[in-house]
């Protein structure tokens, strides 16, 4: 495992660490899509519509149109119970509030005129005690609110057992209740909370809490009161969890069971709002009588008496996006219980997300970073296939509720990241070897090949370019006297630094042979003023190797000196990919070629470290060059006209080249004339020499040696280019 992949993995497995305590906290985004998933495998696969006695009695937009607006006098509620219960309602369950006196019973209405007769107001009729002798040994159950002001609680109507530890505290609280009219509340068969969503922000009905707690006594809600009524039950039995305290599974009522949540909540699996539901309170009411096909819908069924009329706020969301009346909730809560069909979210669902995504993370990070990140991509799809279908699955064979989301989320998230980190490696990889390649290519040929479609492929074009060749005095001398590996050192120092000079003058590094280093200008891409560049790295690498050689970077000691010998041509040239197919180099091959390296042999004869072809002098106006005289080059016919790199501009317009420049001017003239004034001149230019650079004193030393080089010269009557100004360049060597 490389450090690379072993970073990848700690990262990797810290991302599935943070996500798997994530999801262990359960953030309320968490929490927002879990119900969202389930809402769209609800309406996906909603709870069809069944036939049940259950009957919602509806004081719908025609009833109110019929018998005035709400709220209407208890008297008719009365007569609505009686009838009812006259038509065989096994439970009448009114989801309405009765926490004040009727308004419009004649006793209440009397009693705010001035001057009426209290005695008279006596034997006035009262509607809530008509209501209260309707309901009274009648299967009618009452509906009470929740509320923040005051401690009233209802009485409980029912008894409670357990099996376990008492759960008395795992239902929501009820901190206090809307009161019920005292009569009324005596004579209801049973009491139950119509609260669809205590303490819930959500809009949207999902779950019902069936028992509400102030810490001591358990309060059922308007629903299963209602069943519970219907049945003749007396008793709720609650099974608590084993091991978990406060924690309920399921509650008996009656003879049906029913799955809750730890808290007592049931899982509504809503089915559509259908008219079949629903029996408009008008015609329970109507004069003339029930409808027989009523009649039998309401005999034996459980009835909830409530309102659809948009006016009077009592509209909900279920889970399938529908808006309905509040009553419907309830209805369809007794729905659910007769029928079986129920959801339910298991104890160990949370836990198995969790587990899910550790393991599941861990095995994408595992993938992602020793397989590839496609193998971990289709792996994923795959984890993500198997996750909703498992998911979907149970929701509609079992009606368990697993969510696949969170472990998705979470794996998408590892893998992305993963991946993001993988491809910085491998970026920040290829940049190494870039860097690498850098020391060899230049910038421009890197980019060509990164942007150039063919430019990887065999064959040459041929080009202006300026060659150099760069050469290490003494080296077979100095390597018998060095280990194999002390050389190698010694090379990578020295051909390192100045290596480093071509590059950033743009020219192409094309190989390093042994001690020596070949490079050229003008391609892959157009370099302009390339002759001058190309000088400008040679006196780079002059003053370089100067600095190594002071401070002793060698380890040879500071008496001895490393030198070097740079000779440089600018000629055509045949220039691009040259070997095999399927391994090549980037080259240059031509004349020009060798004549550069030709003058860089040519560089011991003179003993000056930088000579230039006249080619590449012609284009050096503004360098410091001296004449070098005419030299035969190895494998020439012609002699080449070669001129040695004093300094580059600065050094051109100093005083000192220009006396320089005079006294070699008087030199060669003297040589050409064969004049014996040429030794004493001759002194004179080594002792100049020495302002100006180190290397030049071998240079007139050398000289004196080589006059033939200079009496041979053409133009002896233009003396234009001795004094290191050339004229246009004329080309010497055979093309």
């Amino acid at each position: 495992m490389t450090r690379a992949q072993q970073i990848g993995v700690i990262i990797g497995l810290a991302i599935v660490a943070a996500f798997t305590v994530l999801r262990a906290s359960d953030p309320p985004l968490l929490r927002q899509i879990r119900d969202i998933t389930f809402d769209e495998y609800q309406r996906i696969s909603p709870r069809a519509f069944e036939p049940t006695p259950v009957r919602i009695i509806d004081i719908d937009e025609a009833s109110l149109k019929e018998f005035g607006q709400w709220p209407w006098p208890r008297d008719r509620l009365a007569v609505l119970v009686e009838r009812l219960s006259d038509l065989g309602a096994a439970a009448i369950a009114f989801d309405v509030l009765f926490a004040e006196p009727d308004r419009l019973s004649p006793r209440t209405v009397m009693r705010d005129v001035a001057g009426v007769d209290p005695t008279l107001l006596n034997r006035l009729p009262d509607n809530d005690e008509f209501f209260a002798e309707a309901i009274a040994g009648r299967p009618v159950v009452l509906g009470f609110g929740l509320t923040t002001e005051g401690s009233y609680r209802p009485p409980v109507k029912a008894g409670f057992a357990f099996t376990g530890e008492s759960p008395v505290n795992a239902p929501p609280r009820l901190d206090a209740a809307t009161p019920i009219r005292p009569q009324l509340q005596i004579n209801a068969a049973g009491l139950g909370h119509i609260s669809l969503n205590p303490g819930n922000p959500s809009a949207v009905v999902r779950k019902v809490p069936l028992f509400l707690t102030d810490g001591e006594q358990l309060y059922p809600n308007l629903a299963i009161e209602a069943l519970r009524v219907a049945q003749g039950a007396s008793t709720y039995v609650l099974a608590a969890a084993p091991e978990a305290p406060d924690t309920l599974t399921s509650a008996k009522i009656g003879e049906f069971i029913v799955p809750v949540t730890a808290s007592g909540e049931l899982w509504l699996y809503t089915s559509p709002d259908v008219a079949e539901r629903y029996i408009s309170a008008g015609k329970i009411l109507a004069p003339q009588g029930v409808d027989p096909q009523i009649a039998a819908a309401i005999e034996g069924s459980i009835v909830f008496v409530g309102t659809s009329s948009a006016g009077l706020q009592d509209i909900r969301t279920t889970a399938l996006g529908q808006n309905v009346p509040g009553v419907s909730m309830h209805a369809q809560t007794v729905e659910q219980i007769l029928t079986g069909h129920f959801l339910s979210r298991p104890d160990w669902a949370d836990g198995m997300e969790i587990l899910a995504i550790a393991v599941l993370g861990t095995i994408l990070v595992v993938l992602t970073t020793f397989v590839s990140p496609a193998v971990a991509l289709a792996c994923g799809l795959c984890i993500t296939a198997l996750a909703l279908a498992a998911s979907w699955f149970a929701f509609s064979a079992w009606g368990l509720l697993l969510d696949p989301l969170a472990p998705i989320i979470a794996g998408s998230i590892i893998h992305f990241a993963a991946t993001s980190f993988r491809i910085l490696v491998i970026d920040r990889e290829r940049r190494e070897v870039r860097r690498a390649f850098g020391q060899y290519l230049s910038p421009s040929l890197l980019y060509r090949i990164e942007h150039t479609r063919d430019a990887m492929r065999l064959g040459g074009d041929d080009r202006q370019l300026t060659v150099m060749f760069v050469d290490v005095r003494g080296f077979t001398e100095l390597s018998e006297r060095l280990q194999p590996a002390e050389v190698v050192r010694f090379l990578n120092t020295l051909l390192d630094a100045l290596s480093r000079h071509v590059t950033a003058n743009e020219g192409t590094l094309d190989k390093f042979i042994g001690d020596s280093i070949m490079a050229f200008w003008n391609a892959p891409v157009d370099v302009l003023n390339h002759p001058a560049k190309a000088v400008r790295a040679a006196l780079a690498m002059r003053e370089t190797l100067a600095t190594l050689n002071a401070s002793d970077a060698f380890g040879f000691g500071k008496e001895y000196q490393v030198g070097i010998g740079i000779g440089i041509h600018t000629g055509l040239a045949c220039v691009g990919n040259m070997g095999a197919e399927t391994r090549f180099n980037y080259s240059a091959v031509g004349d020009a070629v060798n004549v550069a390296a030709r003058i860089e042999s040519a560089c011991k004869e003179v003993g000056f470290d930088i000579l230039v072809s006249e080619n590449t002098a012609g284009e050096l106006l503004h360098f410091a060059l001296l004449d070098a005289g005419l030299l035969g080059l190895k494998g020439k016919s012609s002699r080449a006209h070669l001129y040695a790199v004093i300094g580059g501009e600065q050094v051109r317009s100093s005083s000192a080249f220009a006396d320089m420049q005079r006294i070699h001017t008087e030199l060669v003239t003297a040589l050409r004339a064969h004049s014996a004034e040429s030794r004493k001149v001759l002194s004179v230019a080594k002792l100049k020499a020495a302002e100006l650079t180190a290397t030049l004193p071998q240079f007139y030393s050398r000289l004196g040696r080589r006059a033939a080089h200079f009496r041979d010269s053409p133009g002896n009557d233009d003396d234009s280019t001795h004094a290191g100004l050339p004229r246009e360049p004329k080309v010497h060597l055979e093309p």
